[in-house]
């Protein structure tokens, strides 16, 4: 038995400041002190598992690793213990009395040197999550026995520049591991009941390797919070479907099916596990302005964030986890360095969710066409803003087309359907699906069978713009410039439509023109029309209509340009008012068409007064007629 007394040292560094910094500025959250206790414990453990490995009699009577938490509200005390390694006197000193310098750190250097590779799979690299009990606990007191050990030692320190070591008797010492034990602040107690601790667990450490378990007060059964197990390092064909239901439930916050389960391991340069799921529902914070992802990140199955970017912005709206051994972190762990890792495993999970959802369109249509229903409109943002992916967005992607009815249509599928010397992809963009399939400007397309995609989210006036081609067909606003549609057959009895006028709609365009000067850039003769007497289109320079109102709407340009109002020469209206002489008559008519082709556009008339007024002398001058 030893003799040793207890001694009184300071500690290696200017720990008062050193400690105030640590309890005041590197941890923002309280609850993590629990979570890097807990992480020392399992790091203890795993330690205790390698030794064994060459020593199984370090076991002793206790093969099985556990870590208990033993909670006291009314005493304001909290215990975090573990049968793990343990600490002789000298690892107790090295380890609580520097700061900074990390036992476990040191563990992991000398058994790679030992065995040229990281055989041990541990947390802590700092040495100093330890101190973030000081956030929380007016005083901590440590007594551990290392496991083969005939002695026991306590350190104990107010964290305000000294510790106190000092022998123990066996008997008050555990059989061997650590036992961490906090006299709580006032208004920390909270941390010494159930709720709070089941809570911080489950969130933060509930996947460590070793079975957590908690005991309210002294004498009282434990119950078990975690049990050691971690879904995502299981093998896929052991983990069922309702398995991964009830994880996608826990991680995502939500109580519907996931609509597709993407797990894997990366090997190679960079390890990492990932476990993704694609959600049944919408969820509720699709659409917040600041697009985060919620991808939790898990450094040897211990919480770390949520908070880093994982997954590029259009892939929000999926959910899980990222697990990986050998990210670097900051001394909080709650900042992710710049890392390329962090980067590569951004790119590797990616580009991995990118080729499932391929697969599942092609294996499964209608399951796919649930997930594009829901997240199709957030997915078409990365063909704006991922350029690398555009060409794989693109393939992803569907459609509502003029032949696609209520179903989805891809671009292959469009492709697959070009009529003969059709050069380009055709489209048109609004805010309202319905509208936008009526719209006059189509009338030229359907009359020779031309699928037009219809676009009515709002990316989509960004990305038409960016993206140039698919497989060498350009995308064609059906609003924009000439429709040039000469080239195409006309459906069998489709009427002709024409650009070409007699002499006397060719006057009547010429005077429309002048009437409308100060609001259209010019009236032509439309080839695109078969059915209305008018639409706008916008100029071959400079954006779709669409795209520009957006851009006029949020102050990008100061003002929209003037638009083309395209005439249809076959029409009744446009007939009748090429033989009126009356220029009042003609200027009224020629208004009302552009404010007319202006509603069919999903705006309205440009002065409304301007507009009723012409309106009651064309209809006062007709009852007159009559």
């Amino acid at each position: 038995m030893t003799t040793a007394t207890a001694e009184q040292r300071s500690f290696e560094a200017d720990v008062s400041r050193l400690l105030h910094m640590m309890v005041h500025s590197v941890y923002s959250d309280r609850d993590v002190f629990l979570r890097e206790l807990i992480s020392n414990a399992a790091d203890a453990c795993e330690k205790l598992r390698y030794e064994a490995i060459a020593q199984p009699e370090l076991l002793g009577e206790e093969p099985k690793l556990a870590i208990t938490i033993e909670a006291d509200a009314e005493a304001g005390r909290l215990v975090i213990a573990d049968n793990g390694i343990g600490m002789s006197r000298d690892e107790m000193v090295e380890a609580l009395g520097t700061i900074a310098r990390s036992g476990t750190r040191s563990f992991m250097e000398r058994i790679t040197a030992a065995d040229g590779k990281d055989g041990a799979q541990l947390i802590g690299q700092f040495g100093v999550g330890f101190y973030s009990a000081f956030m929380v606990a007016a005083e901590v007191e440590v007594v551990s026995r290392r496991a083969g050990s005939d002695e026991a030692w306590a350190w104990s320190s107010d964290g305000k520049g000294e510790f106190t070591v000092a022998p123990v008797a066996l008997a008050d010492a555990p059989v061997r591991g650590t036992r961490v034990t906090l006299r709580l602040m006032d208004d920390a107690k909270t941390y010494a009941e159930r709720r709070t601790l089941e809570r911080i667990v489950k969130e933060q450490s509930g996947h460590v390797p070793v079975s957590i378990a908690l005991v309210e007060k002294p004498g009282a059964e434990p119950a078990t919070l975690a049990d050691g197990a971690a879904l995502w390092t299981r093998p896929k064909s052991e983990i069922s479907k309702d398995e991964y239901a009830d994880f996608y439930r826990s991680v995502a916050g939500q109580y519907d099916e996931p609509a597709a389960t993407i797990h894997f391991r990366a090997e190679g340069r960079h390890e990492y596990t990932a476990l993704v799921f694609v959600p049944g529902a919408r969820p509720f914070d699709l659409f917040d302005a600041d697009r985060k992802g919620r991808i939790k990140l898990y450094v040897k199955r211990v919480f770390i964030t949520d908070e880093a970017e994982l997954m590029p912005r259009y892939l929000r709206f999926v959910r899980g986890i990222v697990d990986t051994a050998d990210l670097p972190l900051n001394v909080s762990r709650e900042m992710i360095q710049n890392s390329p890792l962090l980067g590569a495993i951004k790119k590797g999970v990616t580009s991995r969710i990118l080729s499932d959802l391929a697969k599942l369109a092609g294996q499964d249509a209608e399951v796919f066409a649930r997930i594009w229903e829901n997240f199709g409109a957030v997915i078409k943002e990365g063909l704006y803003e991922d350029f690398e992916r555009r060409a794989q967005l693109l393939d992803l992607s569907r459609f509502r087309t003029t032949a696609s009815g209520e179903g989805w249509r891809s671009l292959k599928d469009y492709v697959g359907a070009l009529k003969e010397n059709q050069t380009a992809i055709y489209y048109i963009v609004g805010d309202d699906a319905g509208r936008i399939a009526n719209s006059p400007q189509l009338e030229g397309f359907r009359a020779r069978g031309i699928e037009v995609l219809l676009l009515s989210d709002p990316v989509d006036s960004f990305w038409v713009s960016a993206a140039p081609d698919f497989e060498g067909k350009p995308f064609k606003s059906v609003t924009q410039g000439a429709a040039d549609l000469g080239l195409v057959p006309l459906l069998d009895g489709a009427a002709a439509p024409s650009a070409e006028t007699s002499e006397q709609v060719g006057a009547l365009l010429a005077s429309m023109k002048e009437a409308l000067a100060d609001e259209v850039a010019d009236v032509r003769a439309s080839d695109r029309l078969t059915e209305s007497a008018v639409c706008l289109v916008a100029s071959d320079q400079g954006p779709d209509r669409q795209f520009e109102r957006l851009l006029n709407a949020a102050g990008r340009i100061d003002s929209a340009a003037k638009p083309i109002l395209e005439v249809n020469p076959r029409h009744a209206v446009v007939a009748a008012l090429a033989a009126v002489e009356d220029g009042a008559l003609r200027s009224d008519v020629a208004h009302l068409l552009l404010d007319t082709a202006r509603v069919l556009d999903g705006e309205r008339p440009a002065n409304a007064n301007a507009f009723a007024e012409r309106l009651n002398r064309l209809v006062t001058r007709s009852i007159g007629e009559g």
